[in-house]
């Protein structure tokens, strides 16, 4: 018998595809971008996997912008630079 379903999503910058609890959901939410812990807020969302190298990319590129299609700040380019996991 098969198993309950799991979501799979991919990460934007290097398109691992994982299970979506693995992923961290990103989303503009009050007009900057937040991470989406419950993986439910209104809104379009990009998934970064924990690699330290693809959120160092999506920070510098304009990957999530993109994936987001919305302008990402400098304040939210900083953001994700501070969120990028060690």
């Amino acid at each position: 018998m098969a198993g309950k379903h799991q979501p799979r999503r991919s990460c934007v910058v290097c398109r691992a595809k994982q299970d979506k609890r693995a992923l961290t959901r990103l989303v503009f939410a009050g007009g900057k971008l937040q991470i989406d812990e419950s993986g439910k807020m209104n809104g379009r969302g990009a998934y970064l996997c924990a690699d330290e190298n693809c959120w160092r990319l999506a920070a510098a590129r304009p990957i999530v912008s993109a994936a987001l299609r919305r302008e990402l700040s400098k304040d939210d380019r900083e953001y994700l630079r501070q969120m990028t996991p060690s």
